[in-house]
């Protein structure tokens, strides 16, 4: 008998159904409108384009603009590319316009399908984000569809890092941008610390399609973003106590796997005292529990954390003499990615490689709340279901699943599970030996550089030839993943490393093209393309014959989504294929979180050594476990979220009070008003306003405006008059301020005084801004604590954050009026004294190299320099080669004057 909630479904639908027929008659709109728009001439498209923008700008929706803007787009990418979107295509291009996110299967033409909204919302004239995974995709996807756009009369810009800031604020410029998500945040924050409006690259937050969007929503958004500058050299400090570690027995420490932490024992914490004081690190009659060992208790906590938490070829790799982060989720390098808090620092030492400084923050933002600034959000994925409700309680995003073109093929097999590693790994290998001897193309996910290098070994011994695809083959990832589907090919992926390339059965004719055409360059494409085609269709029906793509996973991992789009990438496009997932016991997903009923039933069944249980229950139980660990980051990345939510309000503040800074023609009234609250304060202070004359601290008080107004006023004897009272030396007070400030507009003219306090006031934001975040830092480890006190730590954060900022504020407007108070006019004579003093601190501190030891001049200047215009100087540090292209250092050539 049918549940009545089954029984409802299947007479109305579920809400996902109802989502996708309710945008059938939109799709019928555009398909009669086909002809019309077939009928254009390649200038009429384009035409149609400045026709719809003067209607989108001049005020009409962009849902009236739908169904013309997405026949145009359909037919210019018909001509642009030979492809014609299908009908889902476009039902996940208006579920995208919408605001919503399409989950699409793998090869059902995301990229293709992104220009529809890309398009239609560009037209505002507010630019439009395409978000990828990585700069490899960012630059192909650009390139790609900027033939699409161009037809229809578009502009289309690319982001990537070390990009020169002219191409940077061009690239922005364009009416759709392609940017990986890191790139994206990273520009927000500098163009925060940017001092001209001219200078800042974004030009606002209107519409962004985030490609991958589980990936970067949710897998990376447990990491902040952060621009940091060096700090002191600890290395001395870090290579002492990495010394200790290997010392370290089991009883010493405690090792939390689920939570990814490890703490010292009672007797740890002896041991590691005992030695410290050996080592003469920890003063004699001093201990580790005293304040003044906070510093050394935090270097043993991360050297620990370092050594038993962090694993070479699994969580890092060291690449030329440099630890390199590796993505857990999609088993990438992180470049230029480095744990914070001295925790990388202490993998340096451990991995004997040159120790960098540790960094103070200058600037941060989360990924989520960094897509929460865009007016509207859409997101396209092949996995987002399970995650539904974070996507909807975060970001306000639906998830709407579109169906395939035609019906899925692929076999999904029920887990396979065995008692031991060893009897998986001999599993695994028979089955891929199976599959190969039949032709069968493999895809076999692993966890981990360290395990695909192991089931790698073990497919030599067997003579099987096979690709490793993980962190080490970064360049080649997109070849690898292309050749995947050939006849009898095996290839090792580390997680789901490969993204965005389509394994394609028989191989990917636009590769072999690409490689055919590279390889002799007189060939004709057209001849080239089909010939190839021709001798694909012959392979890839070879491949269909043996079964299709064959995907195998040795590991499931945390998440289910992960586990999909690997499953994911056989049967695309209704493509024959399998999955199956070989696992043990002793995986770590069944060791820290499996039920212990699932090791007790396995052994009440008497399994026989290598066999394996596969059961509709083993899947229920394992996907049990994920879910609950799915839960787990939810609310970590929840609690993440609401304590940056906190810095985000003030971040808000902060950005907005710069933007205004930097859009004002004149700023003296902030200024005074800055002025007069700073008088008020130090009046209230030597001069209570319920005090008696007698009890007035005259003395002090002229103290104090001789230091933060740089006022000589008689305040001592304006105390002493008959009838004074505190408004009265406020007054008096303001007036002397505006007079000196008169003074100092009349010396430097007015241009020169605007432009004085704007510098100031963006300088002195920003380094108190600087300093706030260090102690927010420091209010986020120890808040925590306050629980143990039956006190709630985040709203302890939210009221001493807000102490904070308030007393910034303060700071803030002495710091200004104070400096402001200070500036004056310097001589011709005496600003050429100050510029040869400090070349000559410059040349005592940093001795000349050897002539022999400078670097060759370069061939050529940098693109577009312009010695009279430091604009197009790039943004060399001073150690960098100069722009010119001399071959001196920056700060010896061009860099002295600047």
């Amino acid at each position: 008998m049918l549940g009545l909630g089954t029984l409802a479904r299947k007479v109305f639908g579920t809400p996902n159904d109802r989502m996708v027929k309710s945008v059938r008659p939109l799709v019928a709109k555009i398909n009669a409108l086909e002809p019309e728009f077939q009928a254009l001439s390649d200038e009429g498209l384009k035409e149609k384009t400045r026709a719809f923008q003067a209607r989108a700008q001049g005020g009409e929706s962009l849902d009236t603009l739908l169904p013309e803007a997405f026949a145009n787009c359909r037919e210019a990418a018909r001509r642009a590319l030979g492809l014609r979107a299908f009908d889902v295509q476009l039902k996940a291009g208006i579920f995208l316009h919408q605001g919503n996110i399409a989950e699409m299967k793998t090869g059902e033409g995301k990229t293709l399908m992104a220009t529809f909204p890309a398009y239609l919302n560009a037209l505002a004239g507010k630019g439009v984000h395409v978000v990828t995974v990585n700069d490899y995709l960012a630059k192909r996807d650009a390139e790609w569809m900027s033939k699409v756009y161009s037809a229809l009369g578009l502009t289309t810009g690319v982001v990537y890092p070390y990009q020169p800031d002219m191409e940077k604020r061009e690239a922005y410029r364009a009416d759709i941008t392609y940017a990986t998500n890191n790139e994206l945040g990273f520009d927000y924050l500098r163009d925060n610390m940017k001092s001209s409006i001219e200078d800042m690259a974004q030009r606002g937050h209107f519409y962004a399609i985030v490609d991958e969007v589980d990936s970067i929503l949710i897998d990376e958004a447990r990491t902040p973003l952060i621009i940091s500058g060096p700090s002191q050299d600890r290395s001395d400090l870090y290579q002492a106590v990495d010394a200790l570690m290997p010392e370290l027995l089991e009883t010493h420490y405690k090792l939390d796997e689920k939570g990814r932490n490890a703490t010292f024992t009672e007797d740890g914490n002896e041991f590691v005292e005992q030695r410290l004081t050996q080592l003469g690190l920890l003063p004699e009659g001093q201990t580790l529990y005293d304040p003044e060992s906070t510093t050394l208790v935090h270097h043993v906590n991360q050297g620990l954390r370092a050594h038993k938490l962090f694993h070479k070829d699994q969580n890092y790799i060291v690449r030329d003499g440099e630890v390199m982060l590796i993505d857990e989720f999609t088993g990438r390098m992180m470049r230029g990615r480095r744990l914070s808090d001295g925790l990388h620092q202490a993998i340096e030492a451990k991995e004997k490689v040159a120790i960098q400084p540790e960094n103070v923050t200058l600037a941060s933002v989360t990924f989520q709340n960094y897509f929460r600034l865009y007016d509207k959000l859409a997101g396209m994925t092949g996995t987002a279901q399970t995650e539904a409700d974070e996507f909807m309680e975060i970001y306000k995003l639906g998830v709407v699943e579109v169906p395939t073109n035609r019906p899925v093929a692929r076999k999904d097999d029920h887990d396979q599970v065995y008692r031991t590693a060893r009897e998986k790994y001999d599993g695994v290998v028979k089955a891929i030996k199976e599959a190969h001897e039949k032709g069968q193309p493999m895809l076999v996910g692993t966890t981990s550089i360290e395990k695909s290098e192991f089931l790698s070994d073990l497919l030599k011994k067997e003579g099987i030839a096979h690709n490793v695809l993980n962190a080490r083959q970064h360049e080649q990832e997109a070849q690898i993943v292309a050749d995947a589907g050939k006849f009898g090919a095996v290839t090792i992926a580390t997680n789901m490393a490969g993204r965005g390339t389509d394994i394609q059965l028989g191989g990917n004719v636009e590769m072999k093209v690409m490689e055919a055409i590279a390889a002799d360059p007189h060939l004709h494409p057209d001849e080239v393309r089909t010939r190839i085609e021709a001798e694909h269709a012959a392979e890839k029906q070879r491949v269909i014959d043996a079964g299709g793509l064959y995907v195998l996973a040795t590991e499931r991992h945390e998440s289910r989504r992960i586990d999909n789009q690997l499953r994911g990438r056989s049967g695309r496009q209704g493509d024959p294929g399998r999955s199956s997932f070989f696992l043990s016991l002793e995986d770590d997903l069944m060791r820290i979180f499996g039920s212990e009923r699932l090791d007790s039933v396995l052994s009440k069944l008497g399994m026989k050594d290598g066999e394996a249980i596969v059961h509709p229950w083993v899947n229920k139980s394992l996907e049990r476990a994920q879910a609950k660990v799915e839960g787990r980051n939810f609310d970590m990345r929840k609690q993440l979220l609401k304590f940056d939510d906190v810095m985000n309000d003030q971040r808000k503040a902060i950005f907005g009070q710069r933007m205004e800074i930097m859009q004002a023609e004149d700023l003296s009234e902030i200024v005074q008003d800055m002025r007069y609250q700073v008088v008020d304060d130090l009046v209230e202070e030597f001069m209570p306003s319920k005090s008696y004359p007698e009890q007035w601290n005259s003395a002090g008080l002229y103290a104090a405006c001789i230091e933060k107004l740089g006022l000589d006023v008689k305040v001592i004897d304006w105390a002493k008059e008959e009838g004074v009272d505190q408004d009265v030396i406020r007054e008096r007070l303001e007036k002397a301020s505006d007079a000196l400030m008169d003074e100092k507009l009349a010396a430097f003219g007015p241009e020169t005084m605007r432009n004085i306090e704007k510098q100031l006031l963006l300088q002195t934001i920003d380094g108190k801004w600087r300093e706030h975040l260090l102690r927010l830092e420091h209010l986020r480890s120890v808040v925590g604590f306050r629980g143990y006190a039956q006190r709630d730590p985040l709203s302890e954060y939210k009221n001493e954050g807000f102490t904070l900022f308030e007393s910034m504020l303060d700071g803030l407007r002495q710091d200004v009026t104070q400096k402001l108070a200070l500036v004056r006019p310097i001589s011709a004579e005496e600003q050429q004294l100050m510029m040869a003093q400090y070349l000559a601190q410059q040349r005592a501190a940093e001795p000349e190299p050897e002539p022999a030891a400078l670097p060759e001049a370069t061939s050529a200047a940098l693109p577009g320099f312009d010695e009279a215009d430091p604009a197009t100087w790039g943004n060399p540090s001073r150690n960098d080669p100069c722009p010119c292209g001399s071959g001196e250092k920056f700060k010896h050539c061009h860099g002295r004057l600047a």
